[in-house]
């Protein structure tokens, strides 16, 4: 089992992949990129742990479309 993410990650990728849903990826480096230009983090730890949960709910996406598709 994973590690829970603090609230305040969550709901920050979740507004920058609203915001910005052709931005981001399945590729955490571009992910990276995207939200070090997108939002204001001073800490590369935090920045990087938004962009990997972004990468995570892209790829869930992708499999839930990919899912309704073969149904």
């Amino acid at each position: 089992m994973g590690r829970v993410k603090p609230k305040f990650i969550k709901s920050l990728a979740e507004k920058l992949l609203e915001a910005y849903p052709d931005r981001f990826t399945e590729s955490f480096k571009e992910n990276k990129k995207a939200v070090a230009e997108l939002a204001d983090i001073p800490s590369k730890t935090v920045r990087n742990k938004v962009a990997g949960y972004i990468t995570r709910l892209v790829k869930r996406q992708k499999a839930k479309e990919k899912a309704e598709q073969a149904a």
